[in-house]
Protein backbone atom coordinates (compact mmCIF):
# COMPACT_ATOMS: atom_id res chain seq x y z
CA UNK A 1 0.00 0.00 0.00
CA UNK A 2 2.01 3.42 -0.74
CA UNK A 3 -0.33 6.88 0.19
CA UNK A 4 0.98 10.11 -1.35
CA UNK A 5 0.04 12.85 1.25
CA UNK A 6 0.34 16.50 1.03
CA UNK A 7 -0.24 19.32 3.56
CA UNK A 8 -2.45 21.43 2.08
CA UNK A 9 -4.52 24.69 2.93
CA UNK A 10 -7.39 23.55 1.52
CA UNK A 11 -8.64 20.35 -0.67
CA UNK A 12 -11.79 19.41 -2.63
CA UNK A 13 -12.84 16.58 -4.92
CA UNK A 14 -15.85 16.72 -7.58
CA UNK A 15 -17.60 14.59 -9.95
CA UNK A 16 -19.59 16.01 -12.21
CA UNK A 17 -19.35 19.56 -11.51
CA UNK A 18 -20.77 18.33 -7.93
CA UNK A 19 -18.51 18.60 -4.63
CA UNK A 20 -18.34 14.84 -2.70
CA UNK A 21 -15.46 15.83 -0.42
CA UNK A 22 -14.09 18.94 1.13
CA UNK A 23 -11.66 20.10 3.50
CA UNK A 24 -9.92 23.15 4.71
CA UNK A 25 -6.52 22.74 6.11
CA UNK A 26 -5.57 19.43 6.75
CA UNK A 27 -3.81 16.36 4.53
CA UNK A 28 -5.23 15.41 0.94
CA UNK A 29 -4.29 11.59 0.67
CA UNK A 30 -3.79 9.23 -2.64
CA UNK A 31 -4.26 5.59 -1.68
CA UNK A 32 -3.29 3.33 -3.82
CA UNK A 33 -3.65 -0.35 -3.16
CA UNK A 34 -1.57 -3.36 -3.87
CA UNK A 35 -2.17 -7.28 -4.68
CA UNK A 36 -0.92 -7.82 -1.01
CA UNK A 37 -2.56 -5.29 1.21
CA UNK A 38 -5.33 -6.48 3.66
CA UNK A 39 -7.66 -4.47 6.13
CA UNK A 40 -4.23 -4.72 8.49
CA UNK A 41 -2.22 -2.66 6.12
CA UNK A 42 -5.17 -0.20 4.98
CA UNK A 43 -5.67 0.41 9.04
CA UNK A 44 -1.73 0.78 9.80
CA UNK A 45 -2.00 3.43 7.09
CA UNK A 46 -4.18 5.57 8.54
CA UNK A 47 -2.85 5.19 11.93
CA UNK A 48 0.64 6.49 10.47
CA UNK A 49 -1.18 9.40 8.16
CA UNK A 50 -2.98 10.05 11.22
CA UNK A 51 -0.14 10.54 12.97
CA UNK A 52 2.33 11.70 10.62
CA UNK A 53 3.73 15.19 12.11
CA UNK A 54 3.98 17.44 9.21
CA UNK A 55 2.28 20.31 10.54
CA UNK A 56 4.37 23.12 12.58
CA UNK A 57 4.21 23.86 16.62
CA UNK A 58 3.43 27.24 16.52
CA UNK A 59 2.79 27.68 20.29
CA UNK A 60 6.30 25.85 21.84
CA UNK A 61 8.83 28.65 20.37
CA UNK A 62 11.07 25.77 21.05
CA UNK A 63 9.79 23.87 18.08
CA UNK A 64 8.41 27.03 16.06
CA UNK A 65 9.18 26.10 12.90
CA UNK A 66 9.58 22.37 13.19
CA UNK A 67 6.84 19.74 11.95
CA UNK A 68 6.11 18.15 15.18
CA UNK A 69 2.64 17.97 15.02
CA UNK A 70 0.18 15.64 13.28
CA UNK A 71 -2.95 15.98 11.58
CA UNK A 72 -5.21 15.90 14.87
CA UNK A 73 -3.27 18.05 16.78
CA UNK A 74 -3.20 20.73 14.07
CA UNK A 75 -7.28 20.33 14.00
CA UNK A 76 -7.18 19.47 9.86
CA UNK A 77 -9.30 17.49 7.91
CA UNK A 78 -8.35 14.25 5.94
CA UNK A 79 -9.33 14.22 2.56
CA UNK A 80 -8.75 10.33 1.35
CA UNK A 81 -8.97 9.84 -2.67
CA UNK A 82 -8.59 6.06 -4.49
CA UNK A 83 -5.42 6.30 -6.52
CA UNK A 84 -4.44 3.05 -8.47
CA UNK A 85 -1.59 4.79 -10.72
CA UNK A 86 0.20 4.96 -7.74
CA UNK A 87 0.89 1.43 -7.30
CA UNK A 88 2.72 1.59 -11.02
CA UNK A 89 5.63 0.22 -12.44
CA UNK A 90 7.59 2.90 -13.80
CA UNK A 91 11.53 1.44 -14.08
CA UNK A 92 11.45 0.58 -17.73
CA UNK A 93 9.93 1.73 -21.20
CA UNK A 94 7.73 4.55 -21.05
CA UNK A 95 4.34 3.27 -20.38
CA UNK A 96 3.54 2.61 -16.63
CA UNK A 97 2.60 -1.17 -15.36
CA UNK A 98 -0.16 -1.49 -13.42
CA UNK A 99 0.38 -4.92 -13.02
CA UNK A 100 0.88 -4.43 -9.23
CA UNK A 101 -2.45 -2.90 -8.63
CA UNK A 102 -5.09 -4.94 -6.61
CA UNK A 103 -8.21 -5.55 -9.06
CA UNK A 104 -10.83 -3.00 -8.87
CA UNK A 105 -13.54 -5.09 -7.15
CA UNK A 106 -11.50 -6.17 -4.43
CA UNK A 107 -9.83 -2.44 -4.02
CA UNK A 108 -13.33 -0.84 -3.98
CA UNK A 109 -14.18 -3.23 -0.50
CA UNK A 110 -10.90 -2.43 0.61
CA UNK A 111 -10.63 1.03 0.27
CA UNK A 112 -14.37 1.54 1.60
CA UNK A 113 -12.97 -0.59 4.82
CA UNK A 114 -10.36 2.25 4.96
CA UNK A 115 -12.35 5.07 4.88
CA UNK A 116 -15.08 3.09 7.51
CA UNK A 117 -11.65 2.65 9.90
CA UNK A 118 -10.65 6.40 9.42
CA UNK A 119 -13.85 7.63 10.48
CA UNK A 120 -13.54 5.60 13.84
CA UNK A 121 -10.64 7.00 14.18
CA UNK A 122 -10.54 10.66 13.52
CA UNK A 123 -13.81 12.83 12.56
CA UNK A 124 -12.87 14.79 10.17
CA UNK A 125 -13.06 12.87 7.27
CA UNK A 126 -13.72 13.34 3.60
CA UNK A 127 -13.31 11.28 0.44
CA UNK A 128 -13.45 11.07 -3.43
CA UNK A 129 -15.68 7.99 -5.04
CA UNK A 130 -14.00 5.30 -5.99
CA UNK A 131 -13.34 4.60 -9.54
CA UNK A 132 -14.87 8.05 -10.58
CA UNK A 133 -13.52 10.49 -12.73
CA UNK A 134 -12.81 13.02 -10.47
CA UNK A 135 -11.51 16.35 -10.49
CA UNK A 136 -9.40 17.04 -7.27
CA UNK A 137 -8.43 20.77 -6.85
CA UNK A 138 -6.05 21.66 -3.66
CA UNK A 139 -3.51 24.62 -2.22
CA UNK A 140 -0.40 22.98 -1.30
CA UNK A 141 0.63 24.02 1.84
CA UNK A 142 4.65 24.51 1.40
CA UNK A 143 4.81 22.72 -0.66
CA UNK A 144 4.99 19.27 1.41
CA UNK A 145 4.23 15.92 0.02
CA UNK A 146 5.51 12.72 1.58
CA UNK A 147 5.09 9.17 0.20
CA UNK A 148 4.32 6.80 2.81
CA UNK A 149 4.85 2.83 1.84
CA UNK A 150 3.57 -0.12 3.95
Amino acid sequence: MKALIQRVRRASVTIDEHCVGKIDHGILAYIGLGHEDSLSTAQRMIDKILTYRIFENDEDPTKFGKLDKDVQQAGGGLLLVSQFTLMAKTDKGRRPDFGSAMAPDAAQILFEQLIDYAKTQYPNVATGQFGADMQVDSVNDGPLNFLLEI
